[in-house]
């Protein structure tokens, strides 16, 4: 007979198997908490994965540097090489880590790579404990590798954690709810970022375009954004589009092999021209304008007032030098005289009296800021740019920080190809743009081998046949999505701007 409320020993045993299990995982979690990493990915990843209980640790191994076949013909293997060989070959598909170094150091690790195999959780705290040991990273590549959209903001925190990491592709990870956007944010350090291949619809597009750029905010760190190979249609271009208004740090984009038309090709060229801004744009520029004018008034005052004090102190600091009036006689205007002198010869000195203001002004505080340049790095708010009035609305002149441009593989036609040849010859005329870094769209790609540059379109000659690696990209012939070749974009471009030349006369000879 057992007592009441006193459990049978198969539930005693069970519980005590749990709480040992508890036990063990907070042990492992406390164990991989107190693990200091070394910077060497082969010794602290196996640690970390052990404290943490992950059975199966893949291998850490070097990526090796492609290799090309010899010119002579390679000899017959003998059964170890051929065996060899056969073992590197399956062993591609085993779970592991490729790294990639800057030079025999073990430490100096540039680039990590993960390929076809599934992270989980617990993995990816481990790599989020290890990678940021590693002073030297610079890219992330993780090729199908099963994320979801609940590991999307751990991976955006690693990323931050990363001090030298510029380069993450996510390449083949499809996502049932859109959230490649957290990785975009204003907050993000990331200057290159891959999402092929993930079956990005126009949802996810639109979050995309925000995360470019807003009237409020905008990414000022991505450089390249790739989204070929993904379900963007012309709805998703045009949310594209919509970001690229406002954002100044994008300088290449690509979004081949989407299936966009001549709807979200004309949305994309209206960017590149000038536009009219909305009216939440033409709100939040007059908001900024406040706040410039307010800030200029702040520190005008304070200017002024210094320059009061100034020209005030140094005749209070003489007016107290000056000897009073004589009383008695010619012996205390004998020597009033040399004091007289030294006041003029230091009045005289133009350094001395700005020494002494700057030390002045060190301890106070107050005209340091004055004293500063502003910082050259950070460029000013697209909607602070010149503007001009037009029909009643406000016109910015356009993004031209975009340089590259892919849309091959797509459905787009002469129609879509119209806005572009109009917004290149409108950047064109204008050879020196306002904004120093901004040159305007330099390669435009419409077609599989065809890529527009639009510094040959305002040149007298025909395209270069042969272009150098220096010189650009050549122009090819445009072609339709089913059509045959016609006239390269040059030659539209120079009809366009052809003038007749004045006939010559008969009778001379």
């Amino acid at each position: 007979m057992r007592r009441r409320g006193e459990r049978p020993p198969r539930e005693k045993a069970a519980v005590a198997v749990e709480e040992e299990m508890k036990s063990t995982g907070r042990k492992a979690e406390q164990g991989a908490e107190e693990y200091q990493c070394t910077g060497l990915l082969e010794q602290d990843f196996p640690e970390l994965c052990a404290r943490a209980g992950i059975a199966g640790v893949p291998k850490v191994t070097l990526r090796l540097a492609p290799s090309f076949p010899a010119d002579e013909e390679p000899a017959e293997p003998t059964l170890t090489e051929a065996l060899a060989r056969i073992e590197r070959k399956y062993s591609y598909f085993q779970p592991r880590i490729q790294v990639e170094r800057e030079h025999e150091d073990p430490r100096s690790v540039r680039a990590v790579f993960l390929r076809g195999w599934k992270i989980e959780e617990e993995m990816l705290g481990v790599l989020s404990q290890c990678l940021p040991a590693l002073s030297g990273l610079q890219a992330v590549h993780l090729w199908k590798v099963g994320l979801t959209e609940r590991l999307l903001p751990a991976l955006a925190a690693l990323a931050t954690r990363c001090p030298c990491l510029r380069t993450l592709s996510l390449e083949g990870n499809p996502l049932p709810e859109p959230a490649f956007h957290t990785l975009m944010g204003s907050d993000s350090t990331l200057a290159h970022l891959s999402l092929r291949n993930n079956s990005i619809g126009d949802a996810a597009a639109r979050l995309i375009g925000q995360s470019l750029s807003t009237p409020s905010s905008s990414s000022r760190s991505l450089v390249s954004l790739v989204l070929s190979f993904n379900r963007i249609s012309d709805l998703g271009a045009t949310y594209i589009a919509e970001g690229l208004r406002l954002n100044r740090s994008l300088l290449s984009l690509s979004l081949a092999n989407n299936d966009i038309g001549d709807a979200g090709a004309i949305g994309l060229a209206e960017v590149l021209g000038p536009f009219a801004l909305t009216q939440a744009e033409v709100v939040e520029r007059r908001r900024l304008l406040l706040a410039e004018a307010l800030e200029q008034s702040r520190t005008t005052p304070k200017e002024t007032e210094g320059q009061s004090e100034r020209p005030s102190n140094l005749h209070g600091s003489a007016a107290p030098d000056k000897p009073p009036p004589a009383k008695h006689g010619k012996t205390p205007a004998r020597k009033k005289e040399p004091l007289r002198k030294e006041e003029v010869r230091q009045l005289k000195k133009p350094p001395e009296p700005r020494v002494s203001r700057s030390r002045e002004a060190k301890p106070s505080g107050q005209e340091k800021p004055s004293l500063e340049a502003p910082d050259p790095a950070e460029p000013p708010h697209p909607l602070l740019e010149e503007a001009r009035q037009h029909q009643g609305s406000l016109v910015l002149p356009g993004n031209r920080a975009l340089l590259n441009l892919n849309l091959s593989h797509n459905r787009i036609t002469e129609r879509g190809l119209g806005p572009f040849l109009a917004a290149l010859e409108a950047q064109q005329r204008e050879k020196n743009p306002k904004v120093p870094g901004q040159q305007g769209l330099l390669c435009l790609s419409l077609e599989p081998g065809l890529r527009a540059a639009p510094g040959a379109a305002a040149a007298a000659g025909p395209p270069p046949q042969n272009p150098g690696p220096g010189g650009g990209a050549g122009i090819g012939a445009l072609r339709g999505p089913r059509g045959a070749a016609r006239e390269p974009a040059a030659c539209l471009l120079k009809k366009n701007n052809k003038k007749s030349k004045p006939l010559p006369r008969k009778g001379r000879k």
